[in-house]
């Protein structure tokens, strides 16, 4: 009876097999489709309202997503006063919320031959701009036995990766040759743009374990240096794609072929836009312009300011080399009228330099020493990194958040209430860029040093 049944189960299974692949592979062939975010929504599903214990997954990241996740909100974003002003003083001819160029990035906008229905605009950023078109895989990955490997053969986005993710991020928060915030944008009322995944990950907030579990309350990463990593590894894909936007803007490679150059977007804002008092009571002119004429606007360095920091503690040689090359993007882009030629080389050659630094970050393993010797690296650069530019500040500040709370979480030290508060009082500095001051700044970051002995 036992062997018949076996035989039946094995038969069975055969069959299913044999009728899975044709259907895999019918769904290869034909195009994937976006087919909105209520297929999500059962509280089966992603919909639940709060975790189901003995599970993988949350299962309640709609729900997470639709109540706490801006990105569900940014369509509204373009309806009010500020996105029809925009709209004006772009000559879109149409509303913001109407326009292809602003829905991009402010909701799943896929073209009509990638719609597998209705699409409702006002949903936002909603699963499919970060998980790709879900008409292959949002079936077969509910059933136990399919991978995720097979879901990302089908066109879901490998957002487990932490260098994938970044990246899918960053489409958005920095910018493709499709769809980008240049600086006519910013002057319409678009806020500049800038990123750390880690950070930008808490507030999002996440909705997915983390660790990330292989199975049921069984980690598949080292909880403790999530963040760490996220940070690190996030960092060197930010500036891996900053050159390679840079080369194209130098290229004049942008889908509109609007020649501008240079593109002031990638220029710090606050070296012009600040606030203006005394000459005596200017940091700015008490500390020079080191590297440029005075009056020529600066480059913003911010994605490599803190980021260099850790490469040189990581990997010396790509370290060292990826600095020559980004001196040389520096030195270029703070003349008051750059070598497209001599840019583009330099920021293509630097972006495969910090590819291969974001590989490395993305598998090694980390520990207390490593985040400690970063944290202590911070504020030894304090006055460079202070002098930057506000924008640069801001990189700092989050860098040390997140490898903080890293850190003393595994390190438990005696004084982490009073280094908390050091770093918290980094942020306020920050709230109004207008009352920025460098010197203020780097006297900060310097007692947190004191505070890490």
């Amino acid at each position: 009876m036992r062997y018949t049944t076996n035989l039946f189960n094995l038969r069975v299974l055969i069959f299913t097999c044999f009728m899975a692949v044709p259907a895999l592979l019918s769904a290869q062939n034909e195009p994937s489709k976006y087919i909105g975010p209520g297929s999500c929504a059962s509280t089966s599903c992603h919909g639940s309202v709060k975790p189901i214990a003995g599970s993988r997954i949350l299962q309640n990241e709609y729900s997470t997503w639709i109540i706490q996740d801006k990105h569900s909100r940014a369509y509204q974003a373009l309806t009010g006063d500020v996105g029809e002003r925009m709209a004006r003083i772009l000559k879109l001819g149409t509303k913001a919320e109407e326009a292809s160029k602003c829905l991009a990035c402010h909701a799943l906008n896929p073209p009509p031959e990638q719609r597998g229905r209705a699409f409702e605009i006002s949903e936002g950023v909603s699963c499919e701009n970060c998980h790709g078109p879900a008409s292959g895989w949002l079936g077969p990955h509910t059933t136990r036995t399919w991978t995720h490997e097979k879901s990302v053969a089908l066109g879901m986005h490998d957002t487990r990766s932490v260098i994938h993710r970044t990246e899918k991020c960053l489409e958005c928060h920095l910018g493709t040759k499709n769809k980008f915030v240049d600086h006519e944008m910013i002057a319409a009322g678009h806020p500049d743009l800038f990123f750390e995944l880690d950070s930008f990950s808490a507030v999002m907030p996440r909705h997915w374990k983390s660790p990330r579990e292989s199975e049921a309350s069984k980690p598949a990463e080292d909880a403790a240096w999530v963040g760490t990593r996220e940070w690190s590894a996030g960092q060197a894909v930010q500036l891996r794609a900053a050159m390679e936007r840079l080369t194209w803007r130098a290229k004049n490679e942008r889908f509109d072929k609007k020649d501008v150059w240079p593109e002031y977007s990638e220029l710090s804002c606050f070296a012009c836009h600040h606030a203006l008092g005394p000459a005596k009571d200017s940091w700015r002119q008490e500390h020079g312009y080191a590297g440029r004429r005075p009056g020529d606007p600066a480059w913003n360095s911010s994605r490599n300011a803190v980021f260099r920091l850790l490469a040189k503690q990581i990997d010396s040689a790509n370290a060292q080399e990826l600095d020559r090359q980004l001196l040389a993007v520096l030195n270029e882009m703070s003349k008051l009228n750059p070598d497209r030629n001599a840019v583009a080389s330099a920021a293509s050659a630097a972006a495969p330099l910090a590819q291969r630094i974001a590989e490395r970050l993305a598998t090694m393993q980390y520990d207390q020493a490593i985040a400690l010797r970063i944290l202590q690296r911070i504020p030894d650069d304090a006055e460079t990194i202070a002098l930057s530019d506000e924008r640069a500040a801001e990189q700092a500040a989050m860098a040390l958040d997140s490898l903080y709370i890293a850190y003393s979480k595994d390190a438990k030290p005696a004084n982490a209430p009073e280094v908390r508060a050091a770093i918290n009082a980094l942020f306020q500095q920050l709230e109004n860029p207008s009352a920025y001051n460098a010197d203020q700044f780097a006297s900060a970051l310097r007692r947190i040093r004191a505070l890490l002995q």
